[in-house]
Formats: structure tokens, sequence, C-alpha cells
């Protein structure tokens, strides 16, 4: 493990470049690459898609992103201690994006845990004829929305095994821990699900799956919420804004291409997103013709419904399903494992930054804390609803949010845009015109609160999937304005950690750097 010794900093980092892409593409490649591109681009034009899909990643996915890399990579730190470094005020902006890995990580753990448990499923089709109920009743034995004390044995067991596997990961830090498992993962995830892909395509109706995908539907273009929902899929997909990218900027070498980085990250993940789609609605062709209807017909193209429902009455129907099963939720586990160590880095990594806390430390408290309230909340007999309504709230509301405020701080408040753009030009071969400014200072937040707007006037006026007012209240609204408080109040306390926010010089150096500012300034060195 190499470490970053400069100004008074001691910092992890990635031993090599690839292993930061690969922790960055492990990020951005998750559940919702499989379960939602899928099934938003057949909602959303098909084949038409794939045109707002990558004007959305030109002009808002990939600029957002250099951001994220930018602030991390400069000032050296997770959000709270980079945002604190850049401005004072701001740095609870960087807790509130925290707050929102905290929130998201111990539910998304839960999913990763039913992924498992559908792993060793898959060996013998438990699941049986009705998908629907055994997933529903049988395995989550899921009641109605409301407060449950009832554990679930099926989902709480799998539950714990995913935490520790968190806290061993957590512990053993960037080299040794991140790095090596998304060296891993990673390229045994595209080898598994390209192998799944490949025999998806050769069955039966396959052909009329893809044309049911890819048949484009040109008048969709007009509709404005097809080009929302093309914002909305590159934006969550990458793992943008909210704290994450900013983490793993932070670890990564000072001398390191951080552009050219990025560029192979997203277009991996949007290949990733294209494949997912493929193997997707080639067995869905497939069940559509064992069913003798059309694809169309199909319920439960989207969403946890597709993964637990509909797919496994695909694999059911599948020559080898054993075999193609266990590729399909293994896959599901290792692309939600990888995602929830970059969402729980950035959580024990600002723990770190501020209270000066030992990485063992720290990771032991994070994942304990966040697995009992994971178990508290998502194995019980109401987890499913919870987890619902905290996803929908957490991501549209939350997410959102946090990208609107750090555009609009960065860029037109503080007027830093110009100076991170810089930065990333000194350490990176593909450069950045004052274009960059334009598209993360006006289109990205323009499409972004459009979208906040247009959630929040939804969940406002309709309320959410019919689940009572009190509940939505509680764990929608509620978990938003927890980060919001726990944002502020974590801003309060003095810092305690090695890393001095106010003693810091970036390097490189810019014209505008302060040298020699602070008793125990000095300037920067490579190590």
């Amino acid at each position: 493990m190499t470490s970053a010794k400069a100004g008074g900093e001691h910092r992890d980092t990635f031993t090599r470049n690839s292993g930061f892409i690969f922790a960055a593409i492990g990020s951005a490649v998750g559940l919702g690459n499989i379960w939602r591109f899928p099934g938003v681009a057949y909602e959303s034009g098909g084949g038409a898609f794939l045109i707002p899909y990558l004007v959305a990643l030109l002009t808002a996915g990939i600029p957002i992103l250099f951001l994220d890399y930018a602030v991390g990579h400069r000032f050296r730190g997770t959000a709270p201690l980079s945002f604190r470094r850049i401005k004072k005020p701001v740095e609870s902006l960087g807790w509130f994006q925290t707050g929102l890995l905290f929130v998201i990580g111990v539910y998304y753990a839960a999913v990763i845990a039913w992924a498992l448990s559908y792993f060793f499923f898959s060996f013998k089709q438990s699941w049986g004829e009705d998908t629907a109920t055994f997933f529903v009743e049988d395995y989550l034995k899921a009641d109605e929305p409301g407060v449950s004390t009832t554990l679930v044995g099926g989902v709480a067991i799998p539950l714990v095994v995913v935490w520790l596997a968190v806290l061993v990961v957590l512990a053993l830090g960037v080299a040794k821990g991140i790095e090596k498992v998304n060296i891993v993962f990673i390229p045994l995830l595209f080898v598994a699900f390209a192998a799944l892909v490949i025999r998806a395509v050769t069955l039966p109706g396959a052909a009329e799956g893809l044309n049911a995908l890819f048949t484009p539907h040109w008048d969709a273009l007009t509709d404005l919420d097809v080009w929302i929902a093309a914002y909305s899929q590159i934006f969550f997909s990458l793992s943008i804004a909210f704290g994450i990218m900013i983490a793993y900027a932070s670890f990564q070498r000072r001398k390191a291409n951080m552009t050219s980085s990025g560029l192979v990250v997203a277009f991996a993940n949007s290949s990733f997103e294209i494949l997912a789609g493929i193997g997707v609605f080639s067995a869905l062709g497939f069940f559509a013709y064992q069913q003798q209807i059309a694809v169309g017909e199909l319920e439960g193209l989207t969403g946890p419904s597709l993964s637990f429902i509909t797919f496994p009455a695909v694999i059911s129907e599948m020559p080898g399903s054993a075999f193609f099963g266990a590729l399909f939720f293994g896959s599901l586990v290792i692309a939600g494992f990888t995602s929830l160590i970059s969402l729980m880095i950035g959580v024990s990594s600002a723990i770190q930054d501020k209270w000066g806390l030992s990485r063992r430390t720290a990771a032991v408290s994070v994942s304990l804390v966040c697995g009992l309230i994971s178990i508290a909340l998502f194995s019980t007999t109401s987890g499913l609803f919870t987890l619902d309504t905290v996803d929908n709230y957490a991501n549209n509301i939350g997410v959102v949010t946090s990208a609107i405020l750090m555009s609009v701080i960065l860029i037109w408040v503080l007027r830093r845009g110009d100076m991170l753009r810089r930065h990333l030009n000194a350490v990176s071969t593909f450069k950045l015109g004052k274009i960059w400014l334009g598209l993360v200072g006006v289109v990205a937040p323009v499409f972004l609160i459009i979208m906040l707007v247009q959630r929040a006037y939804s969940v406002i006026v309709d309320g959410y999937e019919g689940y009572p007012t009190w509940y939505t209240t509680t764990f929608g609204w509620g978990s938003v304005i927890l980060v919001s408080v726990a944002a502020v109040l974590l801003t309060l306390p003095s810092w305690k950690g090695r890393d001095d926010p106010d003693t810091f010089l970036p390097w490189p150096p810019l014209p505008e750097d302060v040298r020699g500012s602070g008793p125990h300034a000095r300037k920067e060195t490579v190590r």
C-alpha cells in the first residue's frame, strides 16, 4: 500500500491507475444497470432512447463525474473534508452527501442479501412456479406498510454475512481491500454476465425480445419525460454527486490521469448497461415465446420485480437453469457488493478524516451501526415497503438536491469551476475546455431542477405507491430531513484528524494558491 504524505497529510492511495478505474467501475456498475436500464429504455422509446441517453451521458454524466474527480483529487479528502477545504460553510454539503451514502447503504445491503439468498435458491429453483408469491410472502414474509419488529431469518442471516464482508474490506483499506476486491470482482462480473448474455441471445424468441427493446419509437424524442428519464438513468447509474467519486478520487495518486480514467469508467458503465439490456430482453423474449404472448404483455420489467419475480420464472424455463440462475444472481451479488463498498468507504473515510480514528476502528464502527440499522429496518416483515419508500425519497429527492447544490455552489456561488477545470487539465491528457463549465453550471442543473420539481410534486400530490401518508412522511421525507439535520450537526465539532483542513496546500499549485497559509503549511511532496 502506498501513502500520500503532504502538508501534514497521510492518505491511503490506490497502488496503480487500473486499481482506481476498477474501483470506480465497481461503484458505477450496480444493481440499477441490470434491473433499471433495460426497463427504462423499453418504456422510453426503445432504440430511440439511446439518443437522449447518449446526450445525457455527454452533457451531464461525464461532466459531473469530472467535477467529483476534481474536488476529491485536488482537495484530498472525502466530501466533508474536501468541501471544508474549499470553503468552511460548505462542509455541511459534504455531510449531507455522506448522510445519503449512509441511508442508501443500509437498505442497499438488504437487496444484496436477497440476491445472495436467490443465488442458493437457483440450484433447486426453490421459488417454484409462483415466483411472485414466493418472493413476497414465502421469502420476505411481507405483510403491509408499517413498523414491524418481526425478523425474517432468511433475510437477516445473509444480511449479517454482507455486513461482515463489508467490515473486512473496509478494515483492509484502499489498496489491500477495495482495490484488490474490485480488480478480481469486476472482470469476473463482466465474464459471468457475458456468458449469460451469450446464452440468452441463442434462446428461441430472443430476437423478439431484442426487437421489443431496440425498435425505435421516434415520437418519444419529443416527450420531455423521456429526456428526464435519460438524465435520471445516467445520473444514478454513474454514482455521481453524492460523495462516492469524491472519496475515490481523493485516494488516487497525485500524478494521475483523471479525465482519461473518467472516460473509461463512464463508457464501461454504459457498455455494461447495454450488455444488460441485451441479456435481459433476450431472456424476456424467450419467456414470452414460451408463454406464447408478446413481450409487452409481460409484467415486472424493471426493478426488484424483474430480478426476483420475472427472472426466476425465466430461469426455470431455460435449459441448464441452475447454472444460469447462479450466473445471474451471482452477478447481482457482485455488482451490488462493489457498489455497497463504495458507499461505505465514503462514510467510513469521512469519519476517519474528521475524528482521526484508525481505519479499523472506523470500519468496525460504521459496519456495526449500519448493520444493526439495516437488520432492524429491512429484515423485518415490513422491510420491503420501508426499503421501497426510503429508496425513492433518498434518490429522487436527496441525491438530486445534492447534485443541484454542488453544481450551483461550486460554479456560481464560489466561482471555483475554472480552478477545478485547470486542476484536471494539469494532471490529465484529455483537456477540458470552458464548455465544461457550461455543462456542469447550466445544462446539468437545469435538467436536475426539472427532475426534482417533477418528482417532488408527484410524491406531494399523489403520494407514493398508495402507502399511508404517515408512512411516507416518516420513512420517506423523514430520511431526507434526518440527513439534512445530521449535515448541520456534524459540521459543528472541531476537526481532530491528522489532515488539518485549514493548513492544506493543493497540488499541483495553481497561480491563485496561497502558499504558507497557516503555521504548519508547507509545499506538498509526492511519494
